[in-house]
């Protein structure tokens, strides 16, 4: 790898960091899906005895009218989880895609491990998404993000370097997690904006760590990588370049529709 040498001990700490912020998100992630499961059953009992009265009630039409709109409601909030779901598919698929890449699998042994550990919390992302989904009583998405499919397929041919790895695995954590961020806001169910509002910090994590370490290949800076030990040695940028916003994005976040099953 040449002088993109990876410092082990400081990319160490990095996934200490990351491991103890994905076990905040999956505690909370447990606990949303236990309080919407709990949701969907009395919502599907409300319906049921609805149902039954709204039969024998005057003016029937407008009232189902308002039924059909909270269906709908409920439906935006279904095909939001799929399309995360599938950006998170498309995640696991390249993170697995990059461990297999003779410059990887075969150079720095803390590298590997630092993308198996975010392979397995984008691949727990992706269960916690489509569990939420079939506790809707939708249909759970097994496929990738149709639109940055083709993107990943499209850099591929360019993949060379560990940087080049590190580029890629940026475009999608910034989709991801400004996709999240945005759909605490769309989403009509108080336990799903938990849900997502506790996966993009994940994602956002992940991000500020490859803006991180993409400056430090790029300046030659690799062993300077994570918290360091010499911090005097530290290009100037290095306190913000991993974070070049004060409140993250919304403008690249996929519609709800992007990865939604049809």
């Amino acid at each position: 790898m040449g002088d993109q040498h990876l410092d082990t001990r400081q990319l160490g700490e990095l996934s200490v960091q990351s491991q103890d912020l994905n076990s905040d998100a999956v505690r909370i992630t447990r606990e949303v899906l236990g309080e919407f499961a709990q949701e969907q059953q009395e919502q599907r009992g409300a319906r049921g005895r609805r149902t039954g009265l709204l039969a024998g009630l005057v003016g029937a039409g407008t009232l189902w009218g308002i039924g059909r709109a909270a269906a709908a409601s409920s439906s935006d909030d279904v095909k939001a989880l799929q399309t995360a779901a599938s950006i998170e598919n498309l995640a696991v698929s390249v993170y697995t895609t990059a461990a297999g890449l003779s410059f990887i699998k075969d150079g720095n042994a803390t590298v590997a491990a630092f993308i198996k550990m975010t392979t397995a919390q984008h691949t727990a992302h992706a269960q916690a998404f489509n569990a939420a989904i079939t506790q809707a009583g939708g249909a759970t998405q097994s496929a990738a993000d149709p639109k940055y499919a083709a993107v990943v397929k499209a850099a591929l041919p360019d993949i060379k370097a560990p940087a080049d790895v590190v580029k890629l695995a940026i475009t999608l954590e910034d989709v991801a997690a400004q996709t999240y961020t945005k759909y605490v806001g769309l989403v009509t169910d108080a336990s799903l904006r938990k849900l997502f509002g506790s996966v993009a910090p994940v994602e956002a994590q992940h991000r500020a760590v490859l803006l991180a370490v993409q400056a430090l290949l790029s300046g030659g800076g690799g062993d300077l990588i994570a918290i360091p030990t010499q911090p005097a040695e530290l290009p100037a940028a290095a306190g913000s370049v991993g974070f070049p916003t004060a409140f993250y994005p919304t403008t690249s976040a996929s519609p709800i529709s992007e990865g939604a099953v049809s």
